[in-house]
C-alpha cells in the first residue's frame, strides 16, 4: 500500500494511528506529498489533490480519512477498530464524526487566519471557533471510553491538533474530564507514536 501523506496533517495521523493500532504500518510505502502543490501523482491518485490518500495493493485510490480507516480495518488479523454493529458501532461512529467536524472547523480556522483580515472572514473564523468550543463540551460531559477504536482515535487526533494549532487557546481548564481521558489515551502507542510535527 502507498499512502500520500503530509506530517503536519491531522486527517493523516488519524490513518497512521489506525494502521499501528492494527500492526500493519510497516505494510505501508509514505509518500511525502504537498496538496497545495498538486502534484501530478497525487492528482492521478485522488483528483481532490487531498491528503490522506491511500492506494492499495489493488491500485484502489481511497480518500477521505474516514474511506481510508475503514479499509485498514480489513486488513491484518487485529481486533477490529470499527464495531460491526449496533450501539457500540454508532457510538465509535459519532465519536469520529465529532472529531472530524473539530477537524474540519480547526483546519478552516488555520487556513483563514494565514488570508488577510477581512469582516466576513472573521466571522466565519468565529463560527468555527464556537462549533469546536461546542464540540468540547459535549465530549466533556461524555468522554470517549478508554479502549481504542475509531471514535477515541480520531477525537485523539482532534484534541492533538488543537494542541498542536492552537496551542494559545487552551482547551483543558473547562474540560477536566477529557483532559483526564486524553492524558491517559495519548500514551496508546498509535497515538505516542504519531505527535504532529511540522511539514518540512
Amino acid at each position: 500500500m502507498k499512502l500520500f501523506y503530509s506530517p503536519a496533517s491531522p486527517y493523516v495521523r488519524k490513518v497512521v494511528a489506525c494502521a499501528i493500532a492494527r500492526d500493519i504500518d510497516r505494510q505501508i510505502e509514505r509518500l511525502p506529498t504537498n496538496p497545495h502543490a498538486s502534484p501530478p501523482d497525487l492528482l492521478a491518485a485522488n483528483p481532490l489533490s487531498k491528503v490522506p490518500c491511500l492506494v492499495t495493493e489493488d491500485g484502489l485510490a481511497l480518500f477521505d480519512s474516514p474511506v481510508i480507516c475503514e479499509y485498514l480495518d480489513s486488513v491484518g488479523v487485529a481486533a477490529p477498530l470499527f464495531p460491526p454493529t449496533g450501539g457500540a458501532r454508532l457510538r465509535a461512529l459519532k465519536y469520529q464524526a465529532m472529531a472530524d467536524g473539530i477537524l474540519d472547523a480547526a483546519v478552516l480556522r488555520r487556513m483563514e487566519a494565514q488570508r488577510p483580515a477581512e469582516d466576513a472572514r472573521s466571522a466565519a473564523a468565529a463560527r468555527q471557533k464556537d462549533a469546536v468550543a461546542r464540540t468540547l463540551a459535549a465530549l466533556e460531559v461524555d468522554p470517549p471510553h478508554p479502549s481504542v477504536d475509531i471514535g477515541s482515535i480520531s477525537v485523539a487526533c482532534a484534541l492533538g491538533y488543537l494542541d498542536f494549532r492552537f496551542d494559545h487557546e487552551p482547551w483543558r481548564s473547562n474540560c477536566p474530564r477529557l483532559a483526564a481521558w486524553f492524558a491517559e489515551f495519548a500514551t496508546e502507542p498509535c497515538i505516542a507514536d504519531t505527535v504532529p510535527r511540522e511539514a518540512r
